[in-house]
């Protein structure tokens, strides 16, 4: 049995790595952390907990926390694990940080886009980044693994098979993306109020979007190129999901043929990625409370580009999800173990 502590446990990602934790066979969590609601009954906070947790809530002291777990996930702010993290806790318990900390390998880009010092750049060159359909061996290995974001992942499944293929031009590459309003978590702002989210859809963080820079390394990595794109994320009034709709010139003489051999050829054999049929467009509601990301591509003949389009479940597969897959895979478990998630509908 796997032991598992949560810090940041009653945010929107924490409680669904709770939800998701409960219906795993090998795994107890032993740490609800909570610095808002210390001693403070979980499913108190949760209400669908109740009667499923009997635990309160603790605080965030990790040192502590990595004396009594296997396992060790933080779905918290940026800035707080690479401010406490250390030889001795990674000597006693793997890591799965939900956070940005340790995504992006170049220290002076990180600082750049998320105006932060970042406090332990001395894990960087040993943390995985844990896309598992791009780096499953290296995770099986990891210490320490930087879950990535919610808007890179999808970006990134829905564009790499073209990218590694080398059938598009990747200096014209455009990401239109929609998200929930569960991505930007669960703290008290003003534009996540009802009234200024129903009936309303807004782009924001346009051409300074901090998954910016996640996604372009992350895909310069199969392209074999720096990339440089633009990403404009947009925000819907729903609560999961989202939905990318990529555009890119397609080099000569690729055929609409060799484009869907490249899904096919990538996602054949993944667990978690569904490549749609012909003329299937990608929907949040049919992934919606699931592991999976449904993709497809449409040529457009007419002006030479292609549609690259992903849907996911930010929360699960963007966020708990890829941090459960992460973790068994650490732990030499098969990988869709407490991840056989039906979509809901409706």
């Amino acid at each position: 049995m796997i032991k598992a502590g949560i810090i940041g446990a009653t945010g929107y990602a924490g409680g669904e790595l709770v939800r998701i934790l409960l219906g795993h066979k090998d795994v107890e969590i032993k740490w609800y952390g909570s610095r808002s609601y210390i001693d403070k009954k979980y499913a108190d906070v949760y209400q669908n907990m109740f009667q499923l947790v009997e635990d309160t809530c603790l605080d965030d002291n990790i040192e502590a926390l990595a004396d009594q777990v296997d396992v060790i996930f933080t779905a918290t702010p940026q800035g707080f694990l690479a401010g406490l993290l250390t030889e001795e806790i990674l000597s006693k318990a793997k890591v799965i940080d939900l956070s940005a900390d340790y995504r992006i390998k170049d220290v002076s880009v990180y600082e750049a886009w998320y105006k932060l010092e970042h406090k332990s750049p001395q894990f960087l060159p040993e943390a995985v980044y844990g896309l598992c359909e791009q780096n499953r061996e290296a995770i099986k290995k990891a210490r320490l693994v930087a879950n990535p974001g919610c808007y890179p992942t999808c970006s990134f499944l829905s564009i790499a098979p073209l990218a590694r293929a080398g059938y598009i031009d990747m200096k014209t590459l455009i990401i239109d993306a929609k998200s929930g309003t569960s991505g930007a978590g669960r703290g008290a702002k003003v534009d996540n109020l009802y009234c200024e989210v129903n009936e309303n859809i807004k782009a924001y963080g346009v051409a300074s979007h901090r998954h910016t820079p996640e996604i372009e390394e992350q895909l310069s990595y199969v392209a074999g190129e720096p990339v440089t794109l633009n990403f404009t994320p947009h925000l819907v009034p729903m609560n999961r999901g989202i939905l990318i709709t990529a555009y890119a010139n397609v080099r000569e003489g690729v055929t609409e043929e060799m484009l869907r051999g490249a899904y096919e050829e990538a996602y054949g054999q993944e667990r978690f990625v569904r490549f749609l049929a012909p003329g299937v467009c990608p929907q949040t509601k049919w992934v919606e409370g699931s592991n999976f990301v449904d993709v497809n591509v449409v040529y457009d003949g007419r002006t030479g580009r292609v549609i690259m389009l992903g849907a996911m479940d930010n929360l699960v597969k963007g966020a708990a999800g890829q941090a459960v897959q992460n973790m068994n895979l650490m732990f030499g478990l098969p990988e869709d173990m407490g991840l056989t998630l039906v979509p809901m509908f409706p």
